[in-house]
């Protein structure tokens, strides 16, 4: 018998030949199964990433959200037009007398247009001269969604029958958000300035906007030289709110039966 040595065998029946035959068996077996992942994989992305990565820009982030919304919207009009059209083919008075109370609603609702005197306020940013010159808080020198919502709560509160910010209607549930350097309406965002008009008694809207403290807050920053937001005020002989046509998220509460 030979000393001991530590070559492989080279037999048929070792452990060598096993090896080299399980890679011969394995390896298409494998690679069929990683193919048959990619089909399935392309399948069910139909063209799309299966694993999208996080939105870096957030203005593609609020352009995104904005074309979902408009396609949202035209679905809502399209079904709304859809519901009113097999409504008036139904016979029955309950269904009539619903409708004559929608009706009824639809104007304080602001789902009517509405036209007649009143005012326009422009707010915005101060001029990029004065804010690429100054070393403290730079939030002062923007208009900000708080801004807006003091101007529309006056004019609310001066009794305007229909206001507009950048042309779009607002209702009860509308929302003014900040989003980057923008702001949004109803998921549609909107660079400065800020467009605000409201139809209304002209006496009773200027008397609401002079008499908030917030609304004269800001108009002392828009006299400072140091901060000169923008701010200008106009009395319009005929202002054009149309009516809303945007989505209607409702929510309410139904009291509970003792």
């Amino acid at each position: 018998m030979s000393a001991g040595s530590h070559a492989r065998p080279t037999g048929p029946s070792g452990p060598g030949s096993r090896r080299r035959l399980w890679w011969r068996l394995g390896t298409p077996l494998v690679v069929l199964a990683c193919g048959g992942l990619f089909v399935v994989s392309a399948n069910n992305s139909q063209g799309t990433d299966l694993r999208p990565g996080r939105y870096t820009d957030l203005a593609s982030l609020v352009d995104d959200e904005a074309d979902g919304y408009d396609e949202l919207r035209d679905r809502v009009a399209s079904l709304n037009a859809e519901v009113d059209m097999l409504s008036t083919r139904v016979g029955d008075d309950d269904v009539r007398r619903y409708q004559r109370r929608i009706a009824r609603l639809e104007d304080p609702a602001g789902l009517r247009p509405r036209t007649g005197q009143g005012v326009k306020i422009v707010l915005s940013d101060a001029p990029e001269d004065v804010i690429n010159s100054t070393t403290g808080n730079v939030n002062p020198l923007l208009v900000h969604q708080q801004d807006i919502q003091a101007v529309v709560n006056a004019l609310w509160k001066g009794g305007a029958t229909a206001v507009t910010i950048q042309g779009q209607r607002i209702v009860s549930t509308t929302g003014i958000k900040c989003e980057g350097n923008s702001v949004q309406l109803q998921g549609v965002p909107y660079p400065q300035p800020y467009v605000i008009e409201a139809v209304g008694d002209q006496s009773a809207l200027l008397a609401a906007v002079d008499g908030d403290a917030y609304i004269g807050a800001y108009r002392e920053d828009a006299v400072d030289p140091d901060i000169s937001v923008g701010w200008d005020l106009e009395l319009q002989s005929l202002v054009k709110a149309p009516g809303y046509d945007g989505l209607l998220d409702l929510n309410y509460a139904t009291p509970l039966n003792p």
